[in-house]
């Protein structure tokens, strides 16, 4: 196999990066997009250059006009896409925001409408399904210290080969 053929089959994923975030009862916030029919995370694309945490950091300070803390990896998802190939979304711990922090959320007004927080049971009736698996798994791996792979918002050992 020539070098031009090995490139040729090599992936090129599309990467995002996202935040969870909480309020003092532990409800997650999402946000409501302008361009969208349902409910999403904080976070958008990785740009050339750009680490997915930095991606995150800055997707956040764009949206939401605030910049706290971003933790550990949560979770990462390969969610390939009909309309956009290949994608690898990573989703990061976003913290608890104070309420102090909350008073300085400044949206993004060209993008997003709204924000709120929901209890982890309301997520499934807000968003995608494979979002909402994707940020169950992020609070399961938040309350246990881990990071989970995720593959089509679905742990590979309950998708059948």
């Amino acid at each position: 196999m020539s070098e031009n053929e090995h490139e040729a089959k090599m992936a090129r994923p599309r990467m995002a990066a996202g935040a969870l975030f909480f309020d003092e009862e532990d409800r997650v916030l999402l946000v409501e997009p302008s361009y969208k029919d349902y409910r999403d995370i904080p976070g958008g694309y990785v740009e050339e250059g750009e680490s997915p945490r930095q991606a995150c950091v800055r997707e956040v300070q764009e949206e939401l006009g605030i910049a706290p803390h971003i933790g550990r990896l949560l979770v990462v998802d390969w969610a390939p896409n009909p309309g956009e190939g290949d994608k690898v979304l990573y989703l990061f711990d976003g913290g608890r925001l104070r309420a102090g922090d909350r008073r300085q959320i400044a949206l993004q007004a060209d993008e997003l409408r709204a924000y709120d927080f929901h209890d982890a049971d309301q997520v499934p009736d807000l968003t995608i399904a494979r979002l909402a698996r994707r940020i169950s798994a992020g609070i399961n791996a938040r309350a246990n210290g881990l990071t989970a792979y995720l593959e089509h918002g679905e742990s590979p050992e309950a998708v059948p080969d």
